[in-house]
């Protein structure tokens, strides 16, 4: 029995052996593998055409998600360019699209077949349904190198579609607010920075004496920064300044009531137009968006304060007098205030805009006067 049971030792011992001698092959040659396998192809290892296409899906996939060849994940990560737009500084300058545009595009085909022409001027109007006619016409005096935009207060929009042009028209719709509460929120200077000048123009206005081409051309002749249309006599009249003159295309002066012009440069005899129809280069618009408040929606005061924006001011602003236009004053914006006290509701408006007149007269007061103890300061 025993040399039975020395034998059963014995070959347990055997076979134990065994095992771990396996085992450490195959550590050794699993180890091999691993440090040639990096440097193997999949085209030279013979896999079944379905384990190769899986592989080759997986390795696919996970190369969209690595950085360029051009660059390493390290050299991404340590780009850094002050010149770029504030929030873009980690981009290349290549990547970055700082200004945009109103142009319409297709769903399909090649971005740069897209347009079959680009607009050169922006028109601006801030409507309502009722004034639709009124728009028509106005609509109808620029070419297809102005690009239209409405602003609806009242909420109407799809109804514009019965006039053609409103087709290709961008709509933007807001109730009851104002056409600079839009201008500070949708005509930001670099969305329309493709766009030589911009027109912000009221829904009252008679057009029947006006042309945007030849408008535009009066305008580069004279070097006019900020323009508007003359304005018939007889009709809505407060300015002098703003008068059309009978006798000449362009005028940048003129006399107003004793003690109203404390300089002939300065407004309202010079440098000076109203903000019913404004006309602003893109140079000149982006420096008066910045001045316009955002809770100052009725834009009073800020005529008085065009002239900051261009130099000589008093040069650079006028009124272009053979392109003219007839303000009808229809008070369609006191309609959308709210009765108080018995009153009506447009009273509450025209309070509210006197209110922001001398609002803005302080803000800026307040400014200048930051401005030059800042100055002083060194």
């Amino acid at each position: 029995m025993k040399t039975l049971h020395r034998s059963g030792v014995l070959k347990k011992t055997n076979d134990s052996a065994r095992v771990i001698i396996t085992t450490i092959m195959g550590v050794v040659f699993g180890y091999f593998v691993g440090v040639s396998f990096p440097s193997a192809s999949f085209s030279k290892i013979n896999l079944s055409s379905s384990l190769r296409s899986s592989l080759d899906v997986a390795t696919s996939d996970s190369s969209r998600s690595q950085p360029s060849e051009t660059l390493t994940a390290g050299t991404v990560s340590k780009i850094y360019v002050p010149t770029n737009p504030h929030g873009a500084e980690s981009l290349p300058p290549g990547i970055v699209v700082s200004e945009s545009d109103f142009y319409l595009r297709r769903l399909w085909g090649l971005p740069s077949e897209d347009l079959k022409k680009k607009p050169k001027y922006l028109v601006v109007y801030t409507v309502g349904f009722d004034q639709r006619k009124n728009i028509d016409e106005s609509v109808k005096k620029f070419s297809d190198d102005f690009q239209i935009l409405l602003f609806h207060y009242d909420g109407r929009t799809s109804e514009w579609d019965q006039f053609e042009w409103s087709k290709t028209a961008i709509h933007v719709s807001a109730r009851k607010q104002t056409k600079w509460w839009y201008a500070k929120r949708f005509l930001h200077p670099d969305i329309v920075a493709a766009y030589e000048y911009i027109f912000i123009w009221d829904e009252d206005l008679d057009v029947k004496h006006f042309n945007g081409e030849k408008y535009i051309q009066l305008v580069k002749k004279h070097g006019l920064e900020i323009s508007q249309p003359g304005l018939e006599p007889n009709n809505g009249l407060t300015w002098q300044m703003t008068k059309r003159r009978g006798d000449r295309e362009v005028h940048k002066i003129t006399e107003e009531k004793p003690g109203w012009c404390s300089d002939p440069h300065l407004p309202p005899c010079a440098a000076f137009v109203e903000i019913m129809a404004p006309v602003f280069s893109r140079e000149a618009w982006r420096c008066v968006w910045h001045m316009i408040q955002n809770d100052l929606v009725h834009g009073w005061g800020l005529d008085f304060a065009l002239r900051r924006c261009v130099e000589p001011a008093h040069e650079k602003i006028g009124v272009v007098d053979s392109q003219w236009i007839i303000h009808k004053v229809v008070p369609s914006l006191g309609s959308q205030g709210e009765s108080s006290a018995g009153k009506p509701p447009w009273h509450g408006v025209r309070e509210r805009c006197r209110s922001e007149w001398a609002q803005f007269q302080a803000r800026l007061a307040n400014a200048d006067k930051a401005y030059v103890a800042q100055l002083k300061k060194g």
